[in-house]
């Protein structure tokens, strides 16, 4: 069915997307206090912008997914190409508040059907282990994406040069991606049974499923949120705000990259009680002081506190991402048992 799929152009143009969706992220963290002085933004409407990647995201990552079996993720990827552009070159070229709200919408929207689209179809090209491995290894790309991001954007503001000019930098990856996918064959999904929203959405009522909503939805708040204000919340902190975002998201990029092996010797569920594990132990061993607005610890680990913005879409992002999985959970335990009958 897929055997005129060219594997290595699709799974390197899904890479590249996702990078797209990093750079999008870390380099609007970097570019956030240039926004303000720039058009004279409170904390207040900062927030406001922010928050429209997180809305746009998990909206048109929930239809993409809903739609993936008859849209078509070659169609869901134009989607998120023309949406990337759009945003990018409206921010570029932005003339105040209701631009940049309105360029970061689109830009959430194109990063939702990224995840809508590649996750599935690299699912849809591999199998068994190695479709873990993929999977892993594309996902590496949000962290490693942001750590270059992060980089990128300190390197050109340590030369003066201006946010539009940051801005500029994301769409390299976007055009790449796009060339990467230009006049290709895409896979068919295996599994009959996945076009079925009814027995998708029965699946995703069982209790397991809804605490893992609630759970993660705590998880996305907790990453999304604060990194994006890391450029203005660490900055009286002594600490490089965007060597922090790369030196975190780094380490998760090496932890993903290393995935698959992990999962196939320990399980999904040794993986998520390992990491539940760590976190545990860092929150009770996070003993903080207040130090010029920032809360710092002896141990070395950062935290702070934010302005009141608008969070809900974030805890919605990370909700819809598990639905994604949830989805994406069902087609691989149908393809065991047809592997298996």
């Amino acid at each position: 069915m897929n055997e005129n799929v060219n594997k290595s152009a699709l799974f390197n143009g899904s890479c590249f997307a996702l990078i797209t969706t990093a750079f999008t992220f870390s380099i609007r963290a970097g570019i956030l206090p240039q926004l303000g002085e720039t058009f004279g933004l409170s904390a207040e409407q900062l927030g406001f912008i922010n928050s429209m990647w997180f809305l746009g995201f998990p909206i048109s990552m929930i239809i993409g997914g809903l739609v993936y079996h008859t849209f078509g993720p070659k169609n869901i990827m134009l989607v998120a190409f023309v949406c990337h552009t759009i945003g990018i070159l409206t921010t570029i070229f932005a003339g105040g508040y209701t631009t940049l709200l309105i360029s970061t919408l689109f830009i959430g929207i194109g990063n939702g059907c990224t995840e809508a689209a590649c996750n599935p179809m690299i699912a849809d090209m591999y199998s068994g282990v190695t479709m873990q491995k993929m999977l892993a290894r594309f996902h590496m790309w949000f962290p490693g994406g942001i750590l270059i991001g992060s980089l990128i954007s300190l390197a050109m503001t340590k030369m003066n040069l201006g946010w539009q000019a940051q801005m500029w930098v994301t769409m390299i990856p976007t055009i790449i991606y796009a060339v990467l996918f230009f006049g290709k064959t895409f896979p068919k999904s295996h599994i009959a049974e996945a076009n079925s929203l009814a027995n998708n959405f029965k699946a995703m009522l069982r209790p397991v499923f809804i605490f893992l909503f609630f759970a993660m939805a705590l998880t996305a708040i907790s990453e999304f949120g604060p990194n994006q204000w890391v450029s203005i919340s660490l900055k009286a902190s002594g600490a490089e705000p965007l060597l922090i975002l790369a030196l975190t998201f780094g380490i998760a990029a090496i932890g993903r990259f290393f995935a698959g092996p992990v999962v196939a010797r320990l399980g999904q569920t040794g993986v998520l009680l390992g990491g539940a594990i760590f976190a545990a132990d860092v929150i009770n061993h996070n003993r903080t002081v207040i130090v010029d607005g920032v809360s710092q610890n002896p141990t070395g680990i950062i935290d702070f506190t934010l302005a009141p913005v608008p969070l809900p879409p974030a805890a919605l992002l990370f909700g819809s991402a598990l639905v994604g999985l949830g989805f994406l959970s069902r087609r691989r335990r149908n393809r065991d048992v047809s592997a298996t009958a």
